[in-house]
């Protein structure tokens, strides 16, 4: 496990956007930066977080505001720092308004940014899926950009937002992860697979199982996005995620072991005469320019994961 201890950053004044999402709670909980430094988190949601998360923001300094990524009303005070994380990913909503949250949303944003002169840096939460299907290797930095759905293609529209803009940013392309945040009835596999082992069901397999993923825990994400928007190069591109490749059918025996039950796995399509499919990150770059590694196994991730969900069934 990481956390951000050791990293230069106190007393400054840093604006996360999207706060009570998977990001936004895996910041709060996994980095100690949160009692050294003023936050303030935006999201239409703060009185779920205020509720079900008080002993998590317990000792912590941080105010909320209440608002719509889009047209929140711009705080007066300045700020240090910026890390945009507010997305829909997790969420299913039209198409329409899934790109306005993610395209209106980061040129509010902007507008925000740019009036604030002792802003040292923004960090921009993007997405793999800006890249498409790639080539069936894991995907670099610099490789076309092919996005295929909607939510890809308002990405990487936001990026370019960023990155045109006269605010110093850096854009983290984020790829698949495990924690204790991540929604369990959304449509990721490894949430799926853990709700239907906590519910003692069989685990199902949409496809093959043989497509190719990566799952970075989120204490090593928090320690990567902290990592990124205090060393990141402005203008830079970094990928996020881990590279230690798993099959999804593997992922649900994992899971299945880890978990203690016995379900069975119903895959339900027969396994392609092609290859597998494969989403799946290069992180090179941020192993050579920022130092990061991971720390963290599937694994445990999973064991952390299911700790979390176990405890809070229980409750």
């Amino acid at each position: 496990m990481t956390d951000t201890k050791g990293l230069p950053i106190k007393n400054k004044r840093i604006l996360v956007t999207g706060g009570t999402g998977f990001f936004g709670k895996s910041l709060i909980r996994h980095s100690p930066a949160f009692y050294e430094n003023d936050f303030v988190l935006l999201s239409p949601d703060v009185d779920e977080l205020k509720k079900d998360f008080a002993s998590l923001l317990k000792g912590k300094r941080i105010e909320f505001i209440r608002g719509d990524v889009r047209d929140f009303k711009f705080p007066e005070t300045n700020f240090d720092y910026i890390l945009h994380a507010a997305t829909t990913s997790g969420k299913i909503i039209p198409d329409d308004e899934m790109r306005s949250v993610v395209l209106d949303g980061t040129k509010h944003v902007l507008e925000f940014a740019v009036q604030k002169r002792h802003l040292s840096k923004l960090l921009y939460i993007s997405s793999g899926a800006v890249y498409g299907k790639g080539d069936n290797r894991p995907l670099r930095e610099n490789d076309p950009c092919e996005p295929e759905t909607v939510y890809g293609k308002a990405k990487l529209e936001a990026e370019k937002l960023c990155l045109d803009s006269e605010v110093p940013c850096s854009i983290a392309r984020c790829f698949a992860f495990a924690g204790e945040y991540l929604p369990l009835d959304a449509h990721f596999a490894i949430g799926n697979f853990l709700d239907d082992c906590l519910k003692n069901r069989e685990i199902v397999i949409q496809g093959d199982g043989t497509p190719l993923r990566t799952y970075l825990y989120a204490g090593d994400l928090a320690h990567w996005l902290w990592t990124m928007l205090l060393y990141g190069k402005p203008g830079r591109v970094y990928n996020v995620g881990s590279d230690d490749e798993i099959s999804i059918r593997e992922l649900a025996e994992t899971v299945r072991k880890i978990s203690g039950t016995t379900n069975e796995i119903n895959i339900l399509s027969p396994i392609s005469a092609s290859r597998p499919q494969r989403y799946v990150p290069d992180v090179s770059r941020a192993r050579s320019e920022l130092g990061l590694e991971v720390k963290t196994s599937i694994e445990e991730a999973l064991r952390l994961t299911l700790k979390y969900h176990r405890q809070l069934r229980a409750n």
